[in-house]
């Protein structure tokens, strides 16, 4: 479903951009869903499942409607990845999406997988915002992932280690499973590039005594913890045995990149943990001090009559930063994707990725990571 065509007609000054750029936004926002003959089906409450797709979809409306970019033509287009009557498939059969310069996507698996097939026949450039992963897609030069994969937030975490942890002790802490698996893998791939350890990483497979782990604890040193697993349960049960040992040793407590999210971690939640910080990495951090982000603040609630989320300020600032890419350079777009002069909330490091030596390029990454500390509910960026 196209749910609005917007257009914005400023002086060009650019001989690079191409005479009028169209964008295209698709998020999942369920309208077929949600309204059957015109008639809204969840009564009073609006449905949770559809407020990430609306929120980054309405990030972007104010982008556009509060600063124009200037110097091209413009059109952008929103599309909702849920739609029955125009589903992605419809879209690209009947080539309603061939006239595109840019997509911004905050969508993820088939979907994705399919409209990156499409980009890359088209030579369209396509950002995958808000999913943190490849979805499968390799060898795709116009395929950009904007939020990092897990390898790359181990990579990150791994840094942060031996750059400011390499004397202390270190354990992995994990259960079993096959994304902890893939933690494992690629904290000992990355440890060991040369099949030498570079840091003295232990590893715990626990299931179901997680106490245990206190046996392990050394009173002479740091104790530096990864929680290995992107589970809740198990990061509620590891941070509440650890917080418990915290008079008694030195403990820093690392865990996967969404931990961020976990109600576990809220400011209101266990008060066992309340004196005890979690640490984690994050391609964003914004705290929402800046011009722009009270722009957003303050028109989200006049407009919609309510408080943005994270959804709202990420749809905001790719279309803000894309659009001026693109503006400023038209068909030479991807060779400027780290232009951070025009960068809002969050810096972003773009890296060529080659999944296999000698082969053709896969796509492009965000590898910008920041080390947060959550601490009774409140972040600060430590690196």
């Amino acid at each position: 479903m196209l749910l609005v065509g917007k257009t914005v007609i400023c002086q060009s000054t650019n001989n690079t951009a191409p005479e009028k750029i169209k964008i295209g936004i698709f998020a999942p926002l369920y309208l077929d869903s949600i309204f059957k003959n015109n008639q809204f089906q969840f009564g009073k409450k609006f449905p949770r499942f559809a407020l990430p797709g609306i929120d980054f979809m309405q990030g972007a409306e104010i982008a556009l409607d509060s600063f124009p970019v200037d110097g091209v033509a413009m059109d952008v287009y929103f599309y909702d990845s849920k739609s029955d009557s125009n589903s992605i498939d419809m879209l690209i059969e009947g080539n309603r999406l061939d006239s595109l310069s840019l997509l911004i996507c905050a969508i993820k698996d088939d979907e994705l997988t399919k409209l990156a097939a499409f980009a890359k026949q088209k030579k369209i450039p396509l950002l995958s915002a808000t999913y943190p992963n490849d979805a499968g897609i390799t060898q795709n030069p116009f395929f950009i992932i904007a939020n990092p994969t897990l390898k790359s937030h181990c990579e990150a975490i791994f840094s942060y280690l031996i750059q400011t942890y390499s004397e202390e002790k270190i354990m992995l802490v994990r259960q079993s499973g096959a994304q902890e698996d893939r933690v494992a893998d690629y904290l000992n791939t990355i440890n060991r590039p040369d099949n030498k350890a570079l840091l003295p990483i232990k590893t715990y497979l626990l299931d179901s005594n997680l106490y245990l782990i206190k046996n392990n604890l050394d009173s002479t040193k740091k104790n530096i913890i990864i929680g290995g697993s992107l589970d809740e349960t198990f990061a509620r049960n590891l941070a509440t045995v650890l917080a418990g040992q915290a008079k008694k040793y030195d403990i820093t407590l690392i865990g996967m990149p969404n931990w961020e999210g976990f109600a576990t971690f809220n400011k209101d939640n266990k008060p066992a943990l309340k004196e005890f910080p979690i640490y984690y990495t994050s391609p964003y951090f914004n705290k929402k001090t800046d011009e722009y982000s009270k722009r957003i603040l303050e028109t989200y609630l006049n407009k919609y009559k309510g408080k943005p989320t994270e959804y709202a300020y990420k749809g905001f600032e790719f279309c803000f930063v894309l659009s001026r890419l693109m503006a400023a350079h038209g068909n030479a777009f991807m060779q400027h994707l780290n232009n951070n002069d025009i960068h809002l909330f969050t810096p972003f490091n773009i890296q060529p990725i080659k999944l296999k030596k000698n082969q053709p390029l896969d796509y492009y990454e965000n590898k910008h990571l920041f080390i947060l500390k959550k601490l009774n509910g409140t972040v600060e960026k430590v690196n």
